[in-house]
């Protein structure tokens, strides 16, 4: 049972009001590993898109649920608005699995009655009227890991689906969501100016209501990190972010946060949660969450194995690996590392409120980044400018703990 009295002791912060709260869900199982992925996910022992055997669902939901009331004491009463079930690779659990998952949720948790309930697939795990049936679970957000409609860019990236499939996965989830995103990749290996293009024009010709693009990073861990391909060089990746930015704005898409793109009406409310310091519940293996009190801003991690994970929920023992208090000290970067990815910033007042500090915290921070060019501000926002969303790293360093600073 989580101590909610040692969470609820007095301590060196004052917020006057709570966060919106959100669900994170992990199922950390996936077809393949991908080179460039630092994800926690873990391959199934068979490399069939239809077997649902390979995957533990009925053992791994227990565990969930078991988790989730571990955690009640911590949010209970609050209201959940947005719960997001990512991966891994979801779409690997069937359609009654997924059903059995959020109606567990909604047994133990207020949910708002239109809550965004977001489901991450990859075309890879698709089968005719798969969508549908997780719509009927209870889905109402699709994510799609298209990344490329490039065979070559695809294989490059190690996917276990091709351009065919993807289309057809996507189709399929246009017929089945009011909205869903697709997740497209830029500065691939070998990847030119013109195949990027050609992705682009592919994407926005299936009118997604959302489109996430991310910069392929050779993270820490990974094949890719080992291993090292040819990626496109700096200027060229940056003239692929103009030409992402451009043709999105042609088809009317705003470009509300760093990496997202979407249709009126359609941004992600569960990543905006994160990006303006909500709170999130995370569960499953490895899931990070962050809880705020009264007092006291708590960041929690899961067991990351998941045969670890389900030994401890299944021996009714604690399932966090990590607790830690998040140092006052560094609250104002881990704010502003968040909220100054959206376009429209945040409100100064939502500063004080989530994190219980005066606007003092940051008032240096903001002096120099005024001076620098890197965001505009009145007496109740701030928001980056044109130059602060293309030097982005620059302007949220400026808000870095003095000690972090010097080290630098």
């Amino acid at each position: 049972m989580a101590d909610l009295l040692h969470h609820t002791r007095l301590g060196t912060l004052n917020l006057t009001a709570l966060p919106p709260l959100s669900l994170y869900v992990h199922l950390p199982w996936c077809l393949k590993k991908c080179p460039y992925c630092d994800f926690n996910s873990h391959e199934v022992q068979s490399t069939s898109a239809s077997s649902d055997a390979a995957v533990p669902e009925q053992r791994y939901i227990a565990a969930l649920m078991a988790d989730l009331e571990s955690a009640l004491p911590l949010v209970w009463g609050r209201t959940v608005m947005s719960v997001f079930i990512g991966g891994g690779t979801p779409s690997l659990f069937s359609p009654a699995a997924i059903e059995t998952l959020i109606s567990g949720l909604r047994a133990r948790l207020k949910l708002t009655p239109d809550a965004e309930i977001t489901l991450e697939a990859n075309p890879g795990t698709f089968e005719k009227d798969r969508f549908k049936a997780f719509r009927a679970a209870g889905v109402t957000r699709l994510s799609m890991g298209v990344q490329s409609f490039n065979d070559a860019h695809l294989k490059a990236l190690g996917r276990v689906h091709n351009r065919d499939q993807a289309l057809a996965a996507v189709t399929e989830a246009a017929s089945a969501f009011e909205t869903f995103n697709l997740d497209l990749m830029y500065a691939l290996p070998g990847q030119t100016l013109a195949d990027l293009a050609q992705d682009l024009d592919t994407a926005l010709a299936l009118k997604p209501p959302h489109l996430s693009v991310y910069h392929l990073t050779l993270e820490p861990n990974t094949y890719f990190a080992k291993f090292p391909p040819v990626v496109p060089d700096e200027d060229t990746a940056y003239a692929m972010l103009d030409l992402i930015t451009e043709r999105t704005a042609l088809q009317g898409m705003n470009r509300y946060e760093v990496s997202a793109y979407a249709q009126p009406g359609h941004g992600c409310w569960h990543n905006q949660n994160y990006w303006q310091f909500g709170d999130y519940l995370g569960i499953g293996a490895g899931a990070h969450g962050k809880i705020s009190f009264a007092h006291r801003v708590v960041r929690q991690v899961r067991w990351r194995d998941p045969a670890t994970y389900l030994q401890k929920l299944e021996a009714g023992e604690s399932p966090l690996a990590q607790e830690q208090e998040v140092n006052r000290r560094e609250l104002p970067f881990e704010f502003m590392l968040n909220a100054l990815r959206l376009r429209d910033g945040f409100e100064l007042q939502d500063f004080t409120t989530r994190t219980g500090l005066p606007l003092s915290a940051i008032e240096a921070g903001l002096t120099s980044a005024e001076a620098k060019g890197l965001i505009e501000r009145n007496w109740e926002q701030v928001k980056p400018t044109e130059r602060g969303f293309d030097f982005l790293s620059d302007l949220q360093a400026l808000f870095l703990p003095p000690e972090t600073k010097a080290a630098q």
